[in-house]
């Protein structure tokens, strides 16, 4: 059941750019529900959808719904799916060749505005890849739906990844800023959203135990996973001139590798929280063209099994370039030139059609002396390990070693 919140957001219309779209479907729609379940949305809201496909509203709306059962992770309540759908508006058309879709959005603003008393607050999010960013953004700039006026706000959120390298981001961020001011910009990495993730700096700051042993006098290593079973799917084209390392590594996992190795914040700002975060990546070590052979490992896949399924490989997907060679697998070593983590590795890894969805941050510490241990039944001590679970099942265990009952000096990991 829909609760009523103590932190209603203000009341809005949010446009969905991408409405149709694999990250809808999975991400924002459910999202959504659950924001709405827990009472955070305000009865001032509305969605209107921007799709390419041609749909009416009462299509939309009953796709909406059949997402929402396959992929909340719980059972739908009937009167908070209702309450959501009910305020779902669309709009069809190719964004990107049809200014009329621009002029058909600004008339279900108004309409979608009206039937729920909507002040003018709109917030567009294009779940898009980021070549259309600057084009869909001009478009609703010349339809007057970018201009703050009145005390009313206009946000453009903009789906990771913002552009494909470091010269296409600039540009990309010059082009933004002609049309929209910074304040109005937000560049947005859906992963952030994980309840661990966002309990990552509470875990590290909030404890007193963990801190002191979080360096290199302490920690072997620093093992960061994102593990999928899925493939591609009807991400294809996309996925095909990005592959493994642009859709993951840049984004998802040099987050969590910043959150996990930053220095503490002098406050929950997001500015301070950034500016820690920043120091981490101006202190990884660039590789070398003569490292990559011990550094860097790319990967494929192809025809197998998943969970005793047969699953076609990469280059047999919808749209993907035959003989493609895009990886669907990286493994990087990274180094943190900084006092803290000096001589300490990162090791990350992600890659799809995998054996198990998982995606973890271990922390190994170091292995104790043996000398203790010396002429004893124990072979070797087990590593202490620290294991922040992000997906599916979230938690952190804390793995050591403990004397196993008997008259015997044996160890066994608990």
């Amino acid at each position: 059941m829909r609760r009523r919140g103590e932190h209603e957001a203000d009341g809005c219309v949010l446009v969905i750019f991408g409405a149709t779209g694999d990250l809808t479907r999975r991400k924002l729609l459910p999202a959504l529900y659950y924001l709405a379940r827990d009472g955070f949305l305000p009865e001032q809201f509305a969605v209107v959808g921007v799709g390419r496909q041609e749909l009416t509203e009462a299509a939309f709306r009953r796709e909406v719904a059949k997402n929402l059962r396959e992929f909340v992770e719980e059972k739908v309540d009937a009167k908070t799916a209702k309450w959501l759908t009910q305020r779902l508006f669309y709009v069809g058309g190719d964004f990107t060749t049809d200014w009329t879709v621009f002029t058909d959005l600004s008339a279900q603003l108004k309409r979608a505005s009206s039937d729920f008393k909507i002040p003018g607050n709109f917030l567009f999010y294009l779940a898009l890849p980021p070549a259309l960013f600057p084009v869909v953004a001009h478009r609703v700039h010349e339809q007057g739906l970018s201009a703050e006026t009145d005390g009313n706000w206009r946000r453009f959120v903009f789906e990771k990844p913002f552009g494909r390298d470091l010269a296409s981001a600039r540009k990309l961020n010059s082009d933004l800023q002609k049309i929209v001011r910074e304040r109005q910009i937000y560049r947005i990495d859906h992963y952030l959203g994980k309840e661990t993730v966002q309990n990552l700096l509470v875990f590290r700051f909030g404890n007193s135990i963990f801190e002191p042993i979080w360096n290199r006098n302490y920690v072997d290593n620093v093992q960061i996973t994102v593990a999928e079973k899925l493939g591609v799917e009807q991400r294809g084209e996309y996925y095909d001139t990005a592959g493994a390392l642009r859709d993951m590594i840049p984004n998802h996992i040099l987050q969590l590798v910043t959150l996990t190795a930053m220095e503490p914040p002098v406050s929950f700002e997001p500015d301070a929280v950034r500016d820690e975060q920043a120091k981490i990546l101006d202190a990884i070590k660039p590789f070398s063209k003569r490292d990559l052979d011990k550094t860097v490992v790319r990967g494929q896949y192809s025809a197998g099994k998943i969970d005793g399924a047969k699953v076609i490989g990469y280059t047999r997907e919808p749209k993907v370039r035959a003989g493609s060679k895009t990886e669907t697998y990286t493994a990087l070593r990274l180094a943190i030139e900084n006092w803290r983590w000096a001589d300490v590795p990162f090791y990350v890894r992600t890659g799809k059609r995998l054996a198990t969805r998982h995606s973890t941050i271990l922390i190994q510490f170091k292995k104790a002396p043996f000398t203790l241990f010396r002429g004893t039944t124990i072979e070797r001590l087990t590593t202490n390990r620290l294991v922040i679970h992000i997906q599916p099942d979230e938690g952190i265990t804390l793995h050591f070693g403990a004397k196993i009952p008997g008259p015997l000096v044996r160890t066994g990991p608990v």
